[in-house]
């Protein structure tokens, strides 16, 4: 199943809940919150309390990725905040078969991510824990950045991992998505799709989403 997971990172914050409903009713399946602790990756997001606001604000699932060294240490609260899916990079920690039973059992959806440098080999023992793999598509920490074509390769990768041991995880991508590389990466095999800037850096929110949906076949 298709979905559209618009990221809020490049909402305007002033008026998140408005920026939040534009996304609802232009048909958004979950919300992306991007979670940056400025070691992991070179920028500052937000934090738990930002999660609770905005799960305050949607009944939509929250799609909380932690880009984040050691999350470990902060699962419980992003869970007590409103996450529904909880995704860790697989370069975060020395011990992510453990955090990602950790987060199985705070009874939220189970996602890892790859970054642009990861072979997917990282996961092919973790498969098993997995709801959802995110293959990011741009180097994480900055919305804006241009989509690199190359993981495709990794994304048709996954895809095979997933059929050979008949599984059913989600595959999503993240980073410069817009309607042409969103076309690329769903013919590669992914299902879920992050986007930000190319949604929320126009003068019509509804109407990206809905040229998106189209791709995706969500619109008739």
């Amino acid at each position: 199943m298709m979905k559209l997971s618009p990221s809020i990172l490049s909402a305007d914050f002033a008026n998140l809940g408005n920026e939040i409903y534009l996304v609802e009713k232009g048909g958004a399946d979950y919300i992306h919150v991007d979670i940056m602790d400025g070691v992991f990756v070179p920028n500052l997001s937000m934090g738990p309390d930002v999660v609770k606001s905005i799960r305050s604000n949607t009944k939509l699932p929250l799609d909380v990725h932690l880009m984040m060294q050691n999350p470990d240490r902060f699962l419980d609260t992003f869970v007590k905040a409103g996450a529904d899916i909880l995704t860790v990079h697989v370069e975060s920690t020395p011990h992510i078969y453990a955090m990602l039973q950790k987060i199985r059992a705070f009874g939220v959806k189970v996602g890892v991510s790859l970054n642009p440098g990861t072979p997917v080999c990282a996961i092919s023992n973790l498969l098993s824990l997995i709801d959802q793999v995110l293959v990011m598509t741009v180097n994480p920490g900055f919305g804006g950045q241009a989509f690199l074509p190359d993981m495709l390769e990794k994304v048709k990768e996954v895809v095979r991992l997933r059929e050979i041991h008949k599984y059913s995880f989600d595959i999503e991508v993240d980073g410069g998505i817009d309607e042409e590389t969103i076309d690329l990466a769903r013919k590669a095999g992914a299902n879920v799709f992050v986007a930000g800037s190319y949604i929320y850096d126009s003068p019509s929110v509804e109407e990206r989403m809905d040229i998106l949906r189209s791709c995706l076949g969500l619109v008739s």
